[in-house]
């Protein structure tokens, strides 16, 4: 089936009319895929499957807000739109205001931004300006910026954003022929996703797609956890630059997730973010960016604390836990980099390949 983007897809769901100019590169319609070995790892009664958002076009589940947040700014007439960003924000941005043809500014924190992500915004012609302050300075400037002159604010905080991300839930509810997951699991940054996601459940229960909801879990990191420690956070810290947010846009939309789906938002340190990402790429294949994997070490912070035992599946034979990987791993490079191990040099022989790649050389006829 050709992919026409989200918006066209779930039109009846969208605050759009049969006049509305759409911009899209067709996003929107990621993988469900399935993880058997990473269940087995973290918990016999859990079935996990990743909603792999690192293959929307611009690599980040970014795209869903965009999609609809440029077609907006467009209907509405506006020439330029601008945003705050630690990276994959501005890259979306970037792209899809290419596609329509109007300007686009980004504002970022000094030397805080993975360069696969920055070289996305620049390629598209965005103008990039850093600051000497975190994503949270950036974003105060942006939306004053926007306020004063007639420029369109595309981060989280533009409700159109949330409107064209709640799509990953009917995705998800699709691909389970009308039954929403258990729980689902997400990192947690400027918290806009969290937010769509339960709407979107939300809604499509309203319109009798799904008879259930899921429970909420979401994950910041332990650095910058601002909603878990219940205050702001004035100097943010983890390597998982995505979710470096020390005063969520979104904060209490968030928390009313989680408080009305029952569920929980925690926190992860680096290093169980460090293992949960390399531990994703090597027992299921798919490369993510760390920021992606906090919701899977999440998943096993809880199950090492119990938290599963005490719940029964309401469907099938299995607790269905769904793990939004937000981002592909080609968006951070140099975390993939220094957490793998380096490449070994040997002498251009048979017998020295084989003894790095662990296989011992035996005698042929």
């Amino acid at each position: 089936m050709r992919n026409e983007g989200l918006i066209q897809r779930y039109r009846k769901f969208m605050p759009v009319s049969q006049d509305t100019r759409i911009i899209t590169l067709n996003e929107g319609s990621t993988p469900l895929i399935p993880a058997p070995s990473l269940s087995a790892a973290i918990h016999p009664k859990i079935e996990i499957w990743l909603k792999y958002e690192g293959l929307n076009p611009t690599g980040s589940f970014k795209d869903r807000g965009m999609t609809m947040a440029i077609t907006k700014a467009v209907e509405e007439g506006y020439e330029a739109v601008a945003c705050a960003s630690t990276g994959n924000t501005s890259a979306s941005a970037a792209a899809f205001a290419a596609r329509a043809g109007i300007r686009c500014a980004v504002l970022i924190p000094e030397g805080k931004i993975a360069l696969g992500k920055l070289s996305q915004a620049m390629i598209h012609g965005a103008r990039v300006v850093q600051i000497r302050g975190n994503f949270d300075d950036a974003l105060r400037l942006v939306r004053k910026v926007c306020e004063r002159y007639p420029i369109a604010l595309v981060n989280s905080v533009n409700p159109y954003r949330i409107e064209g991300q709640k799509s990953g839930a009917f995705e998800i509810i699709d691909d389970f022929d009308g039954i929403a997951p258990d729980f689902q699991a997400m990192p947690v940054g400027n918290a806009g996703n969290i937010t769509a996601y339960w709407k979107g459940y939300k809604e499509y229960k309203a319109a009798g797609n799904n008879p259930n909801l899921p429970r909420m879990l979401g994950f910041q990191a332990a650095g910058s956890a601002p909603i878990v420690l219940g205050h702001p956070v004035d100097k943010p810290q983890t390597f998982a630059t995505a979710i470096r947010i020390g005063n969520p846009a979104s904060w209490k939309s968030a928390e009313e997730a989680r408080d009305e789906s029952g569920g929980l938002i925690g926190m992860v340190t680096d290093r169980q973010i460090k293992d949960a990402y390399k531990m994703l790429a090597a027992t299921e294949g798919v490369f993510c960016e760390p920021a992606s994997a906090a919701g899977i070490a999440g998943l096993k912070k809880l199950s090492e604390n119990g938290y599963f035992d005490n719940f029964e599946p309401e469907f099938g034979d299995k607790l269905r836990v769904v793990s939004i990987l937000t981002g592909h791993g080609l968006k951070d490079p140099d975390s993939a980099i220094s957490a793998a191990e380096e490449p070994k040099t040997v002498d251009a022989e048979e017998d020295a390949i084989l003894e790095a790649i662990g296989i011992e050389a035996t005698a042929t006829v």
